[in-house]
């Protein structure tokens, strides 16, 4: 079954092209991801386009970048990706794979918006207990950084960070392990999907738009743009 990932750049897609390679049944032939135009950064996670690409490299993977514009309100967003559905299922891809964990309308509207296209959503880490799966993910060597935090559940100190044991023991209570309700955001570099690690850079944190925002740049021997 010939399939494209949905890829934000953090610990949850990258866990779920892990996942999916066990799959027999699965043909993984691609990732997606929605990118501001304007700014050049994936939406929300607010990661530099070269370390997006930096990543499809590493996953040794064919990446389709679409974009989206900066104030993109939801009809922009679904005009975008219904085009690009239609060009893919065109082109073969019997299903969309996503990494989400537990709300239910996000798996809703996703399954709404693949009715009638012939494409099939799969939902690998589907209802999976979120602290026993980040303990896995941290446990097979997944490593990210936390990109983006959303101050009014996360502390915002908690920007910058790596996506880790030390990380997992200090999240307050009420905070979902995996930041499955966008408690923050990530950018993974390293873990058993990547051919090797990213090299990344710290950059400035910023808050902007109410969400607190850790930039990363391309460290030494990152792909280039």
């Amino acid at each position: 079954m010939k399939t494209l990932l949905s890829w934000s750049t953090g610990k949850d897609s990258a866990w779920c092209l892990h996942v999916l390679r066990a799959m027999p049944e699965v043909e993984l032939v691609g990732l997606f991801t929605t990118i501001n135009e304007d700014a050049g950064r994936v939406a929300m996670h607010a990661v530099r386009r070269q370390l997006l690409e930096a990543q499809a490299e590493a996953a040794g993977l064919p990446l389709h970048a679409i974009p989206i514009p900066e104030r993109c309100i939801n009809a922009d967003y679904e005009a975008a990706m219904g085009a690009f559905i239609g060009r893919m299922r065109a082109e073969g891809v019997e299903a969309m794979a996503f990494g989400d964990l537990f709300l239910e309308d996000v798996r809703a509207y996703r399954e709404g918006r693949l009715e009638g296209t012939g494409i099939r959503p799969l939902f690998p880490l589907w209802g999976r207990d979120t602290a026993a799966l980040a303990r896995e993910m941290v446990d097979a060597g997944l490593r990210a950084h936390v990109t983006c935090v959303d101050p009014k559940q996360l502390p915002a100190g908690f920007a910058g960070r790596t996506f880790d044991a030390a990380f997992l023991a200090d999240l307050p209570d009420g905070v979902d392990p995996c930041g499955e309700r966008g408690e923050f955001h990530s950018f993974a570099h390293a873990g058993p999907m990547f051919r090797a690690p990213i090299p990344v850079t710290p950059g400035e944190i910023v808050e902007r738009a109410g969400f607190v925002f850790a930039d990363l740049l391309p460290g030494e021997g990152a792909v280039a743009a």
